[in-house]
């Protein structure tokens, strides 16, 4: 009923881990696993060990929407190669996400995390808070990157999408152009918030990226948009907390939906999506989650009548 494919992974159900959220240990993974997500996505890994920027780095701004500049804060590739190595004892999908400061480090990284036993790669090209970002603004940068590390891979590409750009389609046709077996949409909004006491940016970086409930309507229409445009499949991230949000999502065009931010209300949110995702199912007489893939794209919208 929530089994799935895409490209070259096979997922029990549709939900996948976001990156950045919870997947830096093998026993955070695991317990994941057991509460029912279809794969796991790492937090994103670089070439060396990484602090990330000073707290504050995360602060709650609305009631389910949070904003964070955590800075890529991570152990490195070499010294995760370990938790890669435990977690695939379990013979269940891994994606590591990676990050590089040229496009030979980003090839670097990724082969490791592949000869570990990675099962698809997601590159981070897209965080609002740091260097990365540049790349993911640009399409014929994107292009570049996604076609060399396609060259040097055997497992499946995924492409994290910038939403901070003017013409995210663009972006997103250079990424499949370039070979990508799949896009992220989307990572966070560039945000700010500011203490009107001391006058300063609450984050100790002073920007940060803007997660949780908030940005999802606008996570939703860019998965609508890019629906239209591309061949690959899509994997809607941005907000999704209960299960109307995922099917949501699958309605305008993701064949699967990460998690993230709605893991501050526990593990067990998980498990509460998955079986309300299957009442519906039931309740719908659909039999697989597949087949509402792209519904939304069968309701016309209204044309403005024309009065000349």
């Amino acid at each position: 009923m929530l089994e799935l494919n895409i490209s070259e992974l096979k997922l029990n159900s549709p939900l996948i881990l976001a990156s950045g959220i919870l997947g830096v240990s093998y026993s955070t993974m695991k317990r994941l696993v057991n509460a029912g997500v279809g794969a796991i996505t790492t937090k994103s890994i670089g070439p060396k060990p990484r602090k990330g920027y000073k707290n504050p780095s995360i602060i709650e701004v609305y009631p389910g929407t949070f904003l964070n500049s955590v800075g890529l804060g991570n152990p490195g590739i070499d010294n995760f190669i370990t938790e890669i190595t435990e977690i695939k004892k379990f013979k269940f999908p891994l994606i590591v996400s990676v990050f590089g400061d040229s496009i030979e480090s980003y090839i670097s990284v990724a082969l490791k995390a592949e000869r570990a036993g990675a099962d698809a790669i997601e590159i981070n090209i897209s965080c609002p808070h740091a260097e990365v970002s540049s790349i993911g603004i640009d399409k014929n940068l994107t292009f570049s990157i996604v076609k060399s590390m396609k060259e040097e891979l055997k497992v499946p590409l995924f492409v994290k999408l910038n939403p901070n750009v003017t013409n995210l389609g663009e972006i997103a046709l250079a990424a499949q152009n370039g070979g990508a077996d799949a896009v992220v949409a989307i990572n966070t909004l560039a945000a700010m918030k500011v203490d009107i006491n001391t006058k300063r940016p609450i984050l100790s970086h002073g920007s940060g990226g803007l997660s949780g409930n908030a940005i999802h309507p606008i996570a939703v229409k860019m998965v609508y948009d890019l629906y239209k445009l591309l061949e690959i499949p899509i994997i809607g991230c941005g907000g999704a907390s209960n299960w109307e949000d995922v099917i949501e999502f699958i309605l305008v065009g993701a064949s699967a939906v990460q998690i993230g931010t709605a893991l501050y209300q526990g593990v067990e949110i998980i498990t509460s999506i998955i079986n309300g995702l299957k009442k519906f199912l039931t309740d719908n007489d659909y039999s697989s989650i597949s087949q509402l893939k792209g519904l939304a794209h069968e309701f016309k919208t209204q044309e403005v009548p024309d009065f000349d």
